[in-house]
């Protein structure tokens, strides 16, 4: 069975980070941003981890762009990981990508609207990587406990839950602080998922619109509550980014925002 990717004495320390382009842009594209993020999450301190999909396979509209697939994709991810030396997370969504990825990520990840089946969580279980679960949009934290038991089952070697924001009316979601201590009494690192919180489902009519001019005070009070990670979609040109561009961080704004976490989460823990 594989160790955790992050000990808990490395999560006492501080929170980790998971971050990169929605999507697989391309192979220039993907290098450019993990050589970016990682250096600057190195400089400060943080345990990084690169992020990326090499099919978003619930994107709003069948024209819209959905990634190199998953062997090109892999071979990208591969590629970022050696060049970089960084671990890996993206998505799966069918039983049998599962064993294919896990050769490549250190984290599968599986998708908000995905996580209650049973059958792809234990896919990704029987690879003994990381299993990182969004909280669907549509469930309370407290209803995760029956993923983490079928997951536990599994003998899942090491379980994330990630908030990602519940819908709230129509085209919209909202964060309720208050599922991050629930989802901790499940025992398992929690990730708040700040980007995606604040997406628009559908608000654009054939793909998402976002509010990407929160993501500063999401993620400061996301710290605050004491979550183990943080996940962010960043990207270097956000108005052409190919999937979630409204909602992702741009790049150049990313070392000033994990400075003020940084000094967040410090005071935190110390109290």
């Amino acid at each position: 069975m594989s160790t955790p990717l992050f000990s808990r004495a490395q999560q006492a320390q501080g929170f980790f980070l998971i971050a990169g382009p929605c999507v697989i842009e391309s192979e220039a594209h993907a290098l450019r941003m993990a050589e970016a993020i990682s250096r600057i999450a190195r400089q400060m301190g943080i345990p990084y981890v690169f992020k990326a999909s090499y099919d978003k396979a619930n994107r709003t509209s069948h024209t819209s762009f959905r990634g190199p697939g998953m062997e090109e994709g892999l071979r990208i991810l591969q590629r970022v990981k050696e060049t970089h030396g960084v671990p890996i997370l993206t998505d799966i969504h069918e039983t049998h990508h599962a064993a294919t990825v896990a050769e490549v990520a250190d984290v599968l990840q599986i998708p908000a609207f995905l996580c209650r089946q049973t059958d792809l969580l234990l896919a990704a279980a029987a690879t003994k990587r990381t299993v990182n679960v969004k909280k669907g949009q549509f469930l309370a934290p407290w209803d995760m406990r029956p993923v983490v038991e079928k997951l536990r089952a599994a003998n899942a070697a090491d379980i994330w839950l990630t908030e990602r924001g519940a819908s709230f009316g129509y085209n919209n979601l909202v964060v309720d602080m208050r599922s991050f201590p629930i989802l901790r009494e499940l025992g398992c690192p929690v990730i708040f998922d700040v980007t995606h919180s604040l997406q628009r489902p559908g608000g654009r009519g054939t793909a998402s619109d976002g509010d990407a001019i929160f993501i500063p005070p999401l993620a400061r009070a996301g710290v605050a509550c004491g979550v183990d990670g943080l996940f962010m979609e960043v990207h270097d040109d956000p108005a052409r980014a190919l999937s979630d561009g409204p909602n992702a961080l741009p790049l150049d704004q990313l070392a000033g925002l994990l400075r003020q976490l940084v000094a967040i989460d410090r005071v935190c823990r110390q109290a």
